[in-house]
Order: structure tokens, then C-alpha cells, then sequence
């Protein structure tokens, strides 16, 4: 991480200067720029992205009386550990947190079928999908992450708990959103917004404010879910495990992080027709008594519960995630999570889902509220992130299906269906498979041959490299933080014009009315941030001979920014130009976006496609 750019400052870096007139804990204001409804992981997940501007007024507000504790979500996708990455906090995950390896499963054993066996074993992540690992953390200590990235920002922006929504319209003016909100004490309060988002659970009271519905049908499987301290001679506790028993139902285990506690999601039964599983009467007891059969011929002897819950298996999702109901309609409330798409926790995608609605939301408002982008970019939230749920509903429906089923015999290949299944959609589970279409945002195919590795429409695939002027290997990936900046990666080709290409480059963005000066910001690379990879030995390159905006002066006392070129890894199996298929005769120009996902892949020459395609995105150009 880069500081002290505008001057020594003692402490802890990730401890923030105030912006003027902010502080933790000050009186909710009558008018914000964005309202948050819910403290979830998307709501949360946004708070954390917006309080980085503090030119922006943001405002969380909670039913809760405080911070979520314990129960809820646990698993981390490689995706959103990419993401955690940007905000600065995967490190402490992978330091907390359980790392997920491999997945075991488990049989009726063909000796005595009223034993289970290990039939299958596989690991959990396929080689070079991210440099990230599949975790596993409680919820409530990614709200902790969250929550402290807010707390320290320049916003000092903190949840105003105990706050009730209980009424929202949308007028006219520069505030036009009115929420009307009831303390825990029953007074009664008003807001009035910009922009409002709903993350406010799959009981939305902003869903039912811009008449959404949530529209799907139960499978009509129960299941329980509990986290507890267990004493068991089960060989696998410590592994992932998806166990099928004969007949007394099917097991999920997830170890948690710690080294002692697990999470048990246990089948319960099939329900009518009609029917609740709170009619049921379902306690603890049931479910420990249930794991038991499900388990033998090995004994678990529960000593501590920690948590536990019931729940149906359900698909329901909204036809839009935002208030439009006309053409020509700028969208002012939005909804992300639970509130927009119900499923079942076991495929693990619940909370990285929620979390990435609210990235691909985040940096679209600050754009919008910064004058950057017009509101109309606001329409491709629920375009794309809407198809993305529909995936996710498609994918749990048959994930439960599958779970839910009692053993069948293997396929073809050997391997029983759920081994098969889970195999075969690790990418999914992972969060690797979101690709957005075409559209204002994404540029389309043309140019993907330079660089094949770093597929348009998809998230960006970091892969190692050595930062030239102090020798570090990093990941390329690192350098993408959320700070709502475009990132312009230039992948120079081979030999002496190398070199020249991006001198050339350079010199076009930053000309006269070049892309860089049409759209400037406070500093040159406020609003693109441009970065070169070299296919060149480190040690044969000088700072010296690069051009200036490579080596750009920032800050009140225009200090040198030495860090944004890098070289290959001359290991062939570290090398990014053949990890990721770039053109070593022609390099390319790789556009990112500030949610981390490839916008184009360009030539480096192609300086007028780049320019069209961010001069029909971008407004304010001089």
C-alpha cells in the first residue's frame, strides 16, 4: 500500500484522516446522498465502498440494535476474497479464517449400507482459477471487516442502528427519495435520499415499497443448520464433507475457522404440500439426533451448541432490482441480496452473491454522484446483476435437487452424481463463472485475441509479476483497490519497440485532448489508472528511460509514484504473458473496470476505439 504522499504521518495508515465535519457516531442528517437500508453483507459490502468518498453522504440504517454476533453465512468464494483483496482485509481472512482444500464424500458402505464409507476425494479449487483460496469465516466477523474499514475511512461512517424503515416514496427535487423511519423507542424520523438501496433481507420492506415481488417456488425440503462443539471419531471432521446416508438423509459438514468449531447442514424431511417447517416443531435436539443416525457407524457427542436454525429450501427472485416501471425512468431505489434473490445456503453462495451485487453497484454511484457518468449508466445494476441470479437460482435449484436425493448408483465414469456435479461446476462454486454481455460497459470480443487469458466480460485474472523498481513479486491483481478508478493495463511486446509502443501510448493518452486530459481528475491517474508489464528481465530496465505519466509526480509535493510498472516472471510457469495468452509480438491494451471485470481488450494503437468506447460512457469530457 502506498502513504505519506502528502506528508508524514504517524500511526496506523489504515487509519484514515476525518474529512471535515465527520465523525463516528454523528446525528443521522436530514438529507443524504445514499441511504442503505440493512447491515447485511451487500449493505455493508456498499457502506464500505462509498465510505472511501467522503464527498459522497452515505447513511446505514438497521433494525438491529447492534452488530450482527453469531449464525447466518460462512463461506468465502475465491471471488470475493478478490474482492476482500480491494478493501484491504483478505490477509486477516486467510489469517482467521478456515481454508477449504479438499472435499470429501461419503456413501452408504456397500458392506453395510447402514454404515456410511469414504467413496470420493477431491480438491476443492482447481489449479491456477485464483490466486485466492476458498474460505470459510462466520458472517458476523466479515461485518467486523467491514465495519472497520468504515469506521477508519475518511467518512467515519458507522451504522445508525435501532432505525426501523417503515414507509419510502420517491418525489421530485435533488433528494427525491423519502423514507419515513421509527426508532426502537417508537418515535418517528424522516430521510430523504438520492439514491436508496434496499439490503434489507428477503422480508424487503423497499422491495415491497417499489412493488417488487419475489417470485418462485419451494422444494419443499427441510433442513437444519447448526454450528456447534463436538467430540466425534468421524475421520473427516476437519475436511469439507457431503455425506449420503441410506436412508436417514444427507449431511453437509463445514469445518469452521478456529480449529474446533464445525457447521452441520442436516436434511430433515420432505414437506407436504402447503407446509411450514415451523409447523414441524423442530428443536436442536432433533437435529443432533438426526446427525447421529446419519453418521454411523461413528459416534458425536455434542457439548456446545453455539447456534442453530431451520429453514425451507426455496428459489424465488424479482423481475427487476430496481424502481424502473417506465421508459425514460432514471432508477433512484435499488435492492441487492436477499431482498432481490432466496436460495438455499448449502451451494455457499448466499453472502458472495449479496456482496457482489453491491461492488457492481458501488462504483456506478460514485461515478454518477461524482459527475464522471451519467445517471442513465445506473440501468446495467439490474441488467446485469439480475442475470447473475438467475444463474444462481438455475444452479441451487439443481444443487438442492441433487443434495436432497437419496445415493443413486455412480455414472459412467464411476462417480456418483453429487461427486460428478460438484466437479464439474467448481468454477461456479468458486465465482469465477460471472461473464456480463456486451453492453455501454463491456466493449465486445473484438481484440480478445491478443489476450485470451483475459476473457471480456469476465473478472480480471490475476497472475504473478515483479514490480520493477524495488523487485517485488506481487500479484498483478493487488493493484486493483475500490476506489472507483479505471485500471489500463498495457502489456508491451517483445524487444526494443516494446518500449517505444509504450512510450507512444503514453504520449496519445495524455495529449491535447487525449483521454486522460478529456477526462482529468485531481491526479492524473484519479480516473485511469494506467500500469505497464513488460515481457523483459527486471534487471535490464531503468525507471529512468520510462515515460512520465509511468512515473507520474502526485501529491501537494508532486512525489514520484514508482509503482506502476512490473515485468514477467521469467518462470515459464509464473510467466503472465503465457499464463494469460498475451501477444508477445503484439502486446494489448486490457481495460478494466473499477468492479474488477474486463471491459476490452484493445491494441495498443487502437488509442481512438479506447477513446469512443470511455467517450460513451464517461460525461464532463474537456
Amino acid at each position: 500500500m502506498q502513504y505519506h504522499q502528502d506528508g508524514f504521518r504517524p500511526g496506523n495508515p489504515d487509519d484514515h484522516p476525518a474529512a471535515e465535519g465527520r465523525s463516528v457516531g454523528a446525528p443521522l442528517p436530514d438529507e443524504v446522498d445514499v441511504l442503505i437500508v440493512g447491515s447485511g453483507p451487500a449493505g455493508l459490502t456498499l457502506a464500505a465502498y462509498l465510505s472511501g468518498f467522503p464527498d459522497i453522504v452515505t447513511r446505514v440504517v438497521e433494525r438491529r440494535e447492534g452488530p450482527l454476533e453469531k449464525g447466518q453465512a460462512d463461506g468465502i468464494s475465491c471471488r470475493s476474497m478478490e474482492m476482500f483483496e480491494a478493501f484491504g482485509f483478505a490477509d486477516t481472512v486467510m489469517r482467521q479464517g478456515y481454508w477449504v482444500n479438499e472435499t470429501v464424500f461419503w456413501r452408504p458402505d456397500p458392506a453395510d449400507p447402514s454404515h456410511i464409507a469414504r467413496n470420493g476425494r477431491v480438491q476443492d479449487v482447481e489449479d491456477g482459477l485464483s490466486e485466492m483460496p476458498h474460505m470459510i469465516l462466520n458472517q458476523a466477523r466479515v461485518h467486523d471487516l467491514y465495519l472497520d474499514v468504515m469506521r477508519r475511512s475518511p467518512s467515519r461512517l458507522v451504522p445508525d442502528y435501532g432505525l426501523t424503515m417503515t414507509g419510502l416514496s420517491v418525489g421530485e427535487g435533488e433528494h427525491p427519495v423519502e423514507v419515513t423511519l421509527e426508532r426502537a423507542d417508537g418515535s418517528p424520523g424522516t430521510v430523504r435520499a438520492k439514491y436508496v438501496v434496499g439490503c434489507d433481507g428477503a422480508r424487503s420492506s423497499v422491495r415491497q415499497a417499489i412493488g417488487r415481488k419475489l417470485v418462485g417456488e419451494a422444494a419443499n425440503h427441510a433442513w437444519g443448520v447448526m454450528d456447534v462443539l463436538a467430540v466425534t471419531d468421524f475421520p473427516d471432521v476437519r475436511f469439507k464433507a457431503l455425506i449420503q446416508s441410506a436412508g436417514e438423509g444427507n449431511i453437509l459438514i463445514i469445518p469452521r475457522e478456529g480449529g474446533y468449531l464445525i457447521r452441520l447442514y442436516i436434511e430433515i424431511d420432505k414437506l407436504k404440500e402447503g407446509e411450514r417447517v415451523a409447523a414441524r416443531g423442530i428443536d436442536v435436539s432433533d437435529l443432533i439426533a438426526a446427525a447421529g443416525r446419519i453418521l454411523k457407524p461413528y459416534s458425536f457427542d455434542v457439548r456446545h451448541v453455539v447456534w442453530w436454525s431451520v429453514y425451507e429450501i426455496g428459489q424465488r427472485l424479482t423481475d427487476k432490482f430496481d424502481d424502473v416501471t417506465e421508459a425514460g425512468q432514471v432508477p433512484r431505489v435499488f435492492i441487492a441480496g436477499d431482498a432481490c434473490h432466496t436460495h438455499s445456503p448449502k451451494a455457499g453462495q448466499g453472502m458472495n452473491v449479496s456482496m457482489g451485487d453491491a461492488f457492481n453497484l458501488g462504483w456506478k454511484l460514485v461515478s454518477v454522484l461524482g459527475g464522471r457518468m451519467g445517471p442513465e449508466v445506473l440501468h446495467s445494476y439490474s441488467e446485469e446483476r439480475r442475470a447473475v441470479a438467475q444463474d444462481l437460482i438455475d444452479f441451487d435449484r439443481e444443487w438442492a435437487r441433487i443434495m436432497s436425493e437419496r445415493p443413486a448408483n455412480a455414472s459412467a465414469s464411476g462417480d456418483p452424481e453429487m461427486q460428478r456435479h460438484f466437479i464439474e461446476h467448481g468454477r461456479y462454486t468458486a465465482g469465477m463463472s460471472v461473464t456480463y454481455a456486451p453492453s455501454v460497459l463491456i466493449a465486445g470480443a473484438e481484440g480478445q485475441a491478443l489476450a485470451p487469458g483475459f476473457d471480456v466480460g469476465t473478472r480480471f485474472h490475476s497472475a504473478p509479476v515483479v514490480r520493477l523498481a524495488d523487485a517485488k513479486r506481487m500479484e498483478l491483481g493487488h493493484v486493483l483497490r475500490a476506489d472507483a478508478r479505471w485500471r489500463l493495463f498495457a502489456f508491451a511486446p517483445e524487444g526494443e519497440a516494446g518500449l517505444r509502443r509504450i512510450v507512444d501510448l503514453c504520449r496519445a493518452l495524455e495529449a491535447p485532448g487525449g483521454l486522460i486530459r478529456r477526462y482529468p481528475g485531481p491526479e492524473v491517474d484519479s480516473v485511469f489508472d494506467l500500469r505497464a508489464v513488460f515481457p523483459a528481465d527486471p534487471h535490464t530496465m531503468s525507471p529512468s528511460a520510462l515515460p512520465g505519466l509511468l512515473l507520474p509526480e502526485k501529491g501537494r509535493f508532486g512525489l514520484v509514484d514508482y509503482e506502476k510498472v512490473f515485468c514477467a516472471l521469467p518462470e515459464p510457469e509464473a510467466d503472465i504473458y503465457a499464463l494469460r495468452g498475451v501477444s508477445r509480438m503484439e502486446g494489448a491494451l486490457v481495460v478494466v473496470r473499477p468492479d474488477q471485470y474486463v471491459a476490452g481488450v484493445m491494441a495498443l494503437e487502437d488509442v481512438a476505439r479506447l477513446e469512443g468506447f470511455f467517450d460513451k460512457v464517461m460525461i464532463g469530457g474537456t
